[in-house]
């Protein structure tokens, strides 16, 4: 019951973007506006381009790994443009020229009511989040450009087969420029020389770009910012700072201490003093020397980045820690860039340099886009945060807190939700319905997390409700079928609306469907009498005290599919000995390779298999042969429940 990921389509047909080559070879998808998708755009244009050239397909001659390496770094600045800028989904093309071997890339989002942003004209350090993407872009293509069309903006680039920086060189310097890059660390690169002239700065930002698109890919997988925080200072030190330190906020407004009006030092920005409130957090102190890393940090705690509105993220002059970083350290330079991704501040990032007057314009500027990477990975990982945090709250009110003792039954449960840390599509219930009647549910909701959560949260209340109000089990099951139909439904997608954003325009309310197999138990002298139905389930298998299985009800129409459905239920005795099991599709649809775990009637083959033990034996039974059905762990959530009279 979970989503289908969207699939790379591959296919070859001429674009409208301006070329001067026809036909070739083309590869789009679509990602969601998300921080994790420039990472996901790189891998899939390296490995298309790849794939191409490994096929011989019609241009793949002209390839170089210089063409590849400005793809992927032209790629990834557009999407992350369009991520920042509209925030939408973003289909991405990349289409290789037959005739020439150009590559032409074009990045369409669905908020065309703003051009993108170039930032050679812009001041250098005032505008939030937007980088150096489309000035890096231009230097590496041809020629690029916006086209618009009706509800949708495309930026593209055509990057040709000769590389456009060595054009503007002769042969000889650009060999030489070559095997330096080829031949030397990131680190090397990225630490520039006084006397390097502007030529060498068009390699020291093709070797950033190739730095920031690596730091991307490591920042963009992690779910913690704890660990983004130190994956920021190992990346910094030592390539660009001999230390630095991230300061993370609260994300309580008002938690933090706030710059008081008129002290500021040197005219450089820097507020010393910060009124009442916890502060930011030091989250991480790297440096060179690991010896310094426990004094420096002691002195950066003394001087927190005071939390105020602005959204600048360019460099500010920082206090520098001299007496923390000994004789050596006596003397340097410290900037703070402050962190912010979405129009929220999120905490500020500090690098120094001793014996350095200022930092030179090129580092500045790339731990300046290096910071804007960091603080979009620090919001992706309290976003994950935030939504762990609410899964796990509604999963402790999805579940009973304890399952009824039933008159002359012994009952087991099994439980394994696919995602430990958040509610799952599963849920079960066995509950006291009054008059000498016992009530159990085992379901399983279309979708995971937070919107199923949502359907859960008001199906086994109303379920509870309409038994103790002594509605009979068809009757529920009538009932619980309309309710998912109106206000389930509502209350799933107000769910959904609060946690991801706004529905996409056309996208209306999405029914949410549930199967579930419900029954009522009632003790009388020499077994237990049981009313069952099964709307949409895995049917009820029953296991006789002989070892003989058979079905104990009938498929019925899934609830919240069919308007004004009617269902029906069955009846029948458990006398001593008799098991009834009850399971989610996670059992029976348990996979390895192309066979399920029910193929052939394996379930009542291993129930078959079980007679002669009691309830938690059947149960462990029955849940290790699941497990050991494939080398794979389960892929979906996982319920059993057994129920077998004495």
């Amino acid at each position: 019951m979970g989503a289908i990921p969207a699939q790379r389509e591959t296919v070859t047909r001429a674009s409208d973007v301006p070329a001067h080559g026809r036909g070739g070879s083309e590869t789009r998808t679509t990602l969601p506006g998300s921080p994790l998708s420039p990472g996901s755009a790189r891998t899939l244009v390296r490995n298309a381009l790849t794939e191409w050239a490994a096929s011989g397909l019609p241009g793949t001659e002209h390839l170089t790994d210089r063409l590849v390496d400005d793809a992927v770094v032209a790629v990834s600045e557009l999407v992350t443009n369009a991520v920042v800028h509209a925030g939408t989904d973003v289909e991405l093309t990349c289409r290789l020229e037959e005739d020439t071997g150009a590559l032409v890339v074009e990045v369409l989002d669905h908020h065309p009511s703003r051009a993108p942003r170039d930032a050679e004209i812009e001041a250098p350090y005032e505008t939030p989040e937007y980088g150096r993407g489309l000035r890096l872009v231009s230097r590496l293509a041809e020629s690029w450009g916006v086209t618009y069309r009706t509800g949708a903006k495309i930026v593209w680039a055509r990057l040709p087969a000769e590389d456009p920086i060595a054009a503007r060189d002769d042969t000889e310097a650009y060999a030489e420029e070559r095997a330096l890059e080829r031949g030397l660390r990131v680190a090397e690169i990225l630490a520039p020389e006084p006397q390097r002239a502007e030529r060498d700065r068009d390699w020291l930002n093709r070797g950033a770009l190739s730095f920031l698109a690596e730091a991307s890919d490591l920042l963009a997988g992690q779910l913690d910012e704890n660990l983004v925080a130190a994956l920021a200072g190992q990346l910094i030190v030592p390539r660009l700072a001999d230390w630095c330190a991230v300061w993370l906020e609260d994300e309580m407004a008002g938690r933090w201490g706030y710059p008081r009006s008129g002290d500021t030092e040197g005219g450089g920005g820097w507020t010393a003093d910060v009124v009442a409130g916890t502060g930011p957090r030091l989250a991480r102190v790297w440096h060179g020397s690991e010896n310094l890393i426990e004094e420096l940090r002691r002195a950066l705690e003394k001087e927190p980045p005071p939390s105020c509105d602005s959204h600048r993220t360019g460099p500010v002059a920082y206090p520098w820690p001299g007496e923390a970083l000994g004789a050596r350290g006596v003397r340097g330079t410290a900037l703070a860039y402050r962190l912010v991704a979405g129009g929220r501040p999120l905490g500020t990032l500090v690098i120094g340099r001793a014996d350095l007057m200022c930092f030179p314009d090129e580092v500045t500027g790339l731990v300046e886009d290096l910071s804007r990477r960091v603080a979009l990975a620090i919001g992706a990982a309290r976003q994950y945060a935030r939504q762990a945090t609410i899964s796990r709250v509604l999963q402790r009110g999805l579940l009973p807190g304890a399952v009824a003792e039933i008159p002359g039954v012994v009952s087991a449960l099994v439980y394994e939700p696919y995602d430990k840390g958040g509610p799952s599509g599963d849920f079960y219930d066995l509950f006291p319905a009054g008059d000498g009647r016992w009530c159990f549910a085992i379901g399983d909701v279309q979708g995971k997390g937070p919107e199923a959560a949502v359907v859960i949260g008001i199906a086994r209340p109303w379920l509870r409700l309409l038994a103790r109000e002594g509605y009979r089990v068809a009757d529920v099951l009538d009932r619980l079928n309309q309710l998912l139909l109106d206000d389930a439904t509502e209350a799933a997608d107000a769910a959904a609306r609060a946690l991801v954003g706004p529905v996409p325009a056309g996208d209306g309310p999405q029914t949410r469907f549930l199967s579930l197999l419900y029954g009522e138990l009632t003790p009388f002298d020499g077994g237990v009498r049981c009313t069952l139905a099964s709307a949409g389930h895995p049917l009820p298998l029953l296991l006789g005290a002989g070892g003989e299985v058979h079905t104990a009800a009938h498929p019925q129409t899934l609830l919240g599919v069919v308007e004004d459905a009617t269902y029906t239920s069955e009846t029948f005795e458990l006398r001593s000995g008799d098991t009834l099991l009850c399971v989610t599709d996670g059992v029976t649809e348990r996979r390895s390779g192309s066979r399920q775990f029910d193929d052939g009637d394996g379930l009542a083959t291993a129930l078959a298999g079980c007679a002669g033990l009691n309830a938690q034996l059947i149960a462990e039974r029955i849940r290790r042969l699941v497990h050991e059905f494939s080398g794979r762990p389960p892929e979906d959530d996982l319920a059993l429940l057994v129920l077998q009279a004495e």
